[in-house]
């Protein structure tokens, strides 16, 4: 699939000031500039983040309110209900919270919604569990901004609500003692992007400050906040950063029972990136919900025993390979119902539908699909007497709008800007899928159906040392809002030895000026033929170590190549 290179510039003058006092690469100073690390104090608070970088928690819009509610209840022993949604960030949430509560108080439960009887956010079967049980305060964690009937229901039942979430709110908020939400208008905390787990983080600190307990009684949960900040795709800069910084560091070094368990099921034995988090721990957290309870991921988090660790992470492993096997054989089935369509090749959009597929994973298959064909992408199965699925976008189009312009078709259906979910009658596809495609083909830039790369920078291969490559480690971690920068090289030659691996991937072996750099291209044999034509190539990578048999060099990961102009 081609792709649009989109190479971003600097403010000069800022740059040099930058280079200036900071004596490093210009180049590596002209990415700082655009992330808005323009000064010499800026790089230093980003390449050596302090806990005492933190936000005061009290400057959180209710915050007073939400302490002093939970340690009333703890005084007049009520009973606590910790509730939060299924997914990475909620689960890891509710397994904090009632940890950090059960460290200083007895009387503590947890809830977690089941995905397909309950569904998203504050689920009445939960409330109604806590009435039945006599609770009469519920945290909720990771949701609860949208739940406005719920929570005045409860309140008519002598139930009181503390939300801590971090989704957009509308504009009525329900009737809460207490909402913490960076993203309320009114609320003055100074960092926006916390993800839900991150909101309750902020929450024990404060607890932790007014009950003049060690930092210690809240910091020993940074690893898995920082498992849900790569889980939830939440900006990696400001406080995110610093919280995410010291939990790798407490992952490779002293990770909590869980994740160590995770991790050596995983067959997980290198350094920890935010990727490994990604790709690696998220996907065995996220599997519980999807493919069977999320209650399973939060009883893992909590153990304090590893060999009963390594039994949930077992059953969380194996969920995830009954995923990755639902995942594969739905993705394919859907595949080849699009390659079998001519006039799935003139469309805008994808919808596909089966009634058998697993509703669990359809949200991931449409992300596959966009890998393969880049276009706005619905994946639907059949829910009870309904189908029901999810949508997927490609950046930069508002899928949300589309799906509510095409509301006479649906039943409900729910999401935001990049996602969301949607339900409708069997008859009704036909309808759907022809006004979904009139919407998107009216509406969409055709440029967005083209995959884009963001080009951080153009670079000489005489540039790329070893201090070069450490000073860009050093950026780490990696993240939305703090990507691996991504670079440019014109008119590069390949050496001969460059060759295709196992049919799918490329072993590069490049040449610019004198320097020769080894690289490697992830499926891209299609494209090999580029190589041998001999000419001059244009190739866009990031860089890193390659360890191999105790030794280091400097590898390109290559992203994508094309001859050169």
């Amino acid at each position: 699939m081609q792709k649009r290179w989109n190479i971003i510039s600097s403010n000069e003058e800022e740059t040099t000031q930058l280079k200036n006092s900071l004596g490093i690469s210009k180049t590596l100073c002209s990415i700082l500039v655009q992330r808005g690390i323009n000064t010499f104090d800026k790089s230093h608070n980003y390449f050596r983040p302090q806990l005492s970088h933190l936000h005061d928690p009290w400057t959180m819009k209710d915050m007073l309110k939400a302490v002093t509610r939970i340690l009333s209840a703890i005084k007049n022993n009520e009973k606590i209900l910790v509730f939060g949604d299924y997914d990475v960030d909620g689960t890891t949430a509710v397994a904090c919270m009632y940890k950090f509560l059960k460290s200083i108080y007895t009387n503590v439960s947890f809830y977690i919604p089941h995905r397909y009887r309950e569904g998203y956010g504050v689920s009445l079967a939960g409330v109604e569990f806590a009435k039945e049980n006599n609770y009469t305060l519920i945290i909720s964690l990771d949701c609860g901004i949208k739940s406005v009937e719920l929570v005045a229901y409860s309140k008519t039942i002598g139930i009181d609500f503390i939300i801590c979430d971090h989704h957009l709110p509308d504009e009525k908020i329900p009737d809460a003692v207490a909402v913490l939400n960076p993203k309320q208008k009114d609320c003055n905390y100074p960092y926006k992007e916390l993800c839900g787990c991150g909101v309750a983080f902020k929450l024990m600190q404060a607890l932790s400050e007014e009950l003049n307990l060690n930092e210690e009684s809240y910091l020993k949960y940074i690893d898995l906040v920082t498992v849900a900040i790569a889980a939830d795709i939440v900006p990696i800069n400001g406080e995110n950063r610093v919280i995410a910084f010291y939990g790798l560091k407490k992952v490779n070094e002293n990770p909590a029972i869980s994740l160590k368990a995770l991790l050596h099921l995983a067959g997980m034995q290198k350094q920890v990136h935010i990727n490994s988090l990604v790709f690696i721990i998220a996907p065995r957290i996220n599997a519980a919900g999807r493919m069977d309870d999320a209650k399973k991921a939060v009883q893992l988090f909590i153990e304090e025993d590893y060999n009963k660790a390594l039994e949930y992470a077992g059953m969380l492993h194996n969920d995830n390979t009954e995923r990755k096997e639902a995942d594969a054989n739905i993705t394919d089935e859907a595949l080849a119902i699009i390659e079998g369509d001519v006039i799935h090749k003139e469309r805008k959009t994808t919808v596909v539908y089966k009634d058998h597929w697993h509703k669990g994973v359809v949200g991931i298959v449409a992300s596959r699909l966009i890998e393969n064909y880049y276009r706005p992408t619905v994946v639907l199965t059949k829910s009870g007497d309904i189908i029901a699925g999810s949508a997927r976008s490609v950046p930069g189009f508002n899928l949300y709008e589309a799906i509510h312009a095409c509301r006479e078709h649906l039943l409900g259906y729910g999401g935001h800007f990049a996602a969301a979910g949607l339900s409708m009658y069997e008859e009704k596809l036909p309808d759907f899928i022809n006004s979904f495609e009139k919407i998107v083909s009216e509406t969409i830039d055709e440029n967005l159906l083209t995959p884009e790369i963001i080009i951080d920078a153009e670079l000489s291969f005489n540039e790329i040392n070893a201090t070069f490559v450490n000073i860009l480690n050093q950026m780490e971690p990696f993240g939305p809002g703090n990507m691996r920068p991504v670079f440019l090289s014109r008119n590069v030659k390949d050496t001969g030895y460059s060759k295709s691996v196992k049919e799918q991937h490329i072993r590069f072996v490049l040449q610019q000026h004198d320097k020769i750099f080894t690289g490697i291209g992830f499926n891209m044999a299609d494209k090999f033929h580029l190589i041998e034509t001999r000419r001059p190539l244009d190739v866009v990578y990031t860089l890193d170590w390659n360890e191999w048999n105790g030794e280091k060099i400097i590898q390109l990961k290559v992203i994508d190549f094309a001859l050169s102009a």
